[in-house]
């Protein structure tokens, strides 16, 4: 060529033109690896057409989905609620005393008890009223203990290893999301604890016909996340224990005991050969302490609790009652139940619906394991859209979502968009 031309040799040209083809091949295989990704998130319910990565705009008006303690009422007020509470007076004072007996007597209202059935506020929570009532009136008759999760196989140890019952017959669940088989527990004879729904399994006994009306035994049923929220056949029930905390939403630390005419006389005619300590101690002079569940405690309660627990059940009173109560915890399940059909990726725990708790729901991923079950929960954190909701650390990695009465129906259906949302991103996170 002419000088000062340009002139570029063969070598060169091939050899952009290789370099330029190799951009092009990485740049599709991207392509083709973020679409994979996008089909495979996309196409993770292959029932629900209308599942998108799509972030939602509207987040539930409370992320408070603990299972305990757990939600307060809808338009909880902190200073309104305990406008009225006796602070810095006595709990053993006139003030004090009244507001006992009015939470006591309330409670036998709303939950509807049999009139000759007797309600004390007692120490430390549900777990110290279902350890006072094993320590006080186990012994004289054979024991059958019956859990299908956490909290019932600790009141089983604590009947073998510590009271060391010589008579106790053990009636556990195969795996989570199981009942026992409860045909099998001779509640017409023996001595039956039992968990009338399991917080951390998610699994409820669909009812109490296992229990016959004439028995030699006593029933003793911790309660505590089913109690306003299901139906309890009150004279299959002889003890009956719950907290303020679950339901209602009302604060820790207080536990409740009801007790019918069969375990008072239990009480009055039989003394177990251990020591008591004193807030286990429910009788005076060989006779049960009636002081006790007309408003009298056996140790100082917190008034702001009591105050907070009133304020519950006045609210529970303004809706409906029981019947509110347990239609509303009904309703929250059933956008749950809805959602979960038409997903692939997760289930309920209990795969009987007949058992399926409508409180303490839990629900286990089919398609992601546990780091990733974690990595969505911290996502819903960070985003103020739904706390605490891991499953318990024995259950299988899942989610635990309350669904007691003091929670919205429409901030359920929202969590759910929300949870399709952090399923995606923790999908394509890990597909990458």
């Amino acid at each position: 060529m002419c000088k000062g031309s340009l002139f570029i040799t063969p070598g060169p040209l091939i050899k952009l033109r290789e370099n330029r083809t190799e951009q092009f091949r990485s740049a599709k295989t991207k392509y083709k690896q973020r679409l994979c990704s996008w089909v495979m998130v996309t196409a993770m319910d292959s029932t629900n057409t209308e599942h998108s990565e799509a972030r939602p705009q509207d987040r539930p008006l409370s992320p408070c989905f603990s299972s305990g303690p757990c939600k307060k009422r809808p338009g909880y007020d902190l200073a309104k609620a305990l406008s009225d509470a006796p602070i810095g007076r006595s709990h053993r004072s006139k003030i004090g005393k009244k507001k006992l007996k009015e939470a006591i007597e309330e409670t036998k209202r709303i939950l509807e008890l049999p009139s000759d059935y007797l309600v004390g506020i007692v120490p430390a929570s549900d777990t110290g009223a279902v350890e006072m009532a094993m320590w006080n009136l186990l012994g004289p008759l054979p024991v059958d203990i019956c859990h299908w999760e956490s909290f019932g196989a600790g009141w089983y140890e604590d009947a073998v290893k510590h009271l060391k019952l010589p008579n106790v017959r053990e009636f556990k669940a195969t795996a989570y999301g199981e009942l026992p088989d409860l045909s099998a527990v001779n509640a017409a004879e023996h001595d039956v604890v039992f968990t009338w729904n399991g917080t951390t399994s998610g699994v409820a006994v669909p009812d109490a016909d296992w229990i016959p009306d004439q028995r030699r035994g006593l029933t003793i049923c911790d309660a505590t996340s089913a109690v306003f929220a299901m139906s309890i056949p009150w004279h299959k029930i002889d003890v009956l224990t719950y907290s303020w905390q679950k339901v209602l939403g009302g604060e820790a630390a207080h536990g409740m005991l009801i007790l019918s005419p069969r375990a008072v006389e239990r009480l009055e005619q039989y003394t177990p050969p251990w020591p008591l300590p004193k807030i286990f101690r429910l009788k005076k002079k060989g006779k049960l302490d009636v002081s006790i569940f007309e408003g009298n405690v056996i140790n100082t309660v917190s008034m702001l609790c009591v105050e907070d627990y009133l304020d519950a059940l006045r609210w529970a009173d303004s809706i409906g009652g029981l019947s509110a109560l347990v239609e509303r915890s009904r309703r929250n399940l059933a956008v749950l139940e809805q959602w979960v059909r038409s997903r692939d990726w997760i289930e309920f725990l209990a795969l009987d619906e007949r058992t399926r708790s409508c409180t303490s729901v839990c629900l286990r991923f089919t398609k992601i394991q546990r780091d990733a079950v974690k990595q969505l929960t911290q996502l819903l954190e960070d985003e103020q859209v739904a706390y605490d909701i891991d499953s318990y650390r024995d259950a299988p990695p899942g989610i635990r979502i309350w669904c007691g009465a003091t929670v919205d129906a429409t901030d359920i259906e929202l969590l759910t968009k929300w949870i399709d949302w952090a399923y995606a991103q923790v999908v394509a996170n890990n597909s990458a």
